[in-house]
């Protein structure tokens, strides 16, 4: 017992306590390097990641998520939930809310892209020069 307190060599004071080292997982760092060398960014803001697999939901809640879509990877990490089929149906109601959602907005922005299209230039006929076609528009306004 006093050699395994013993830090030193004989004659040094015992210590009371040895001092543990934590030791950090090699895997984690070696999946940082290689990350790091395949060029991930770091995606920000994202709350909440659902993968759907065999009639499970795996749920991460505000994951720390980086991509390279060049290589085509996405990581998702952090505390991992798994979610039963009682939660997928809701999860699909919502996917479903989602979607009809998504063409409104789309439908109003087109609305509004068509009202900015109102300043482009116009286009002209050959023979026909800018002066002659801001004059008539002029005319047409007033």
């Amino acid at each position: 017992m006093a050699g395994s307190v013993r830090t030193g060599g004989k004659g040094t004071v015992r210590r009371k306590k040895k001092a543990v080292h934590k030791t950090t997982t090699t895997d984690d760092k070696r999946l940082q390097s290689t990350l790091k060398r395949i060029g991930v960014n770091a995606i920000p803001a994202i709350e909440e990641v659902n993968i759907f697999k065999d009639d499970v939901v795996i749920q991460f809640l505000n994951p720390k998520v980086q991509a390279s879509i060049a290589a085509n990877t996405w990581v998702v990490s952090g505390a991992p939930q798994t979610k039963r089929p009682d939660n997928l149906e809701n999860l699909k109601k919502l996917a479903e809310q989602f979607q009809k959602q998504a063409p409104e907005a789309g439908a109003a922005d087109s609305t509004a892209a068509q009202e900015e299209n109102d300043d482009d230039v116009p286009e002209l006929v050959p023979g026909e020069t800018f002066e002659t076609v801001a004059e008539e528009e002029t005319k047409a306004t007033s």
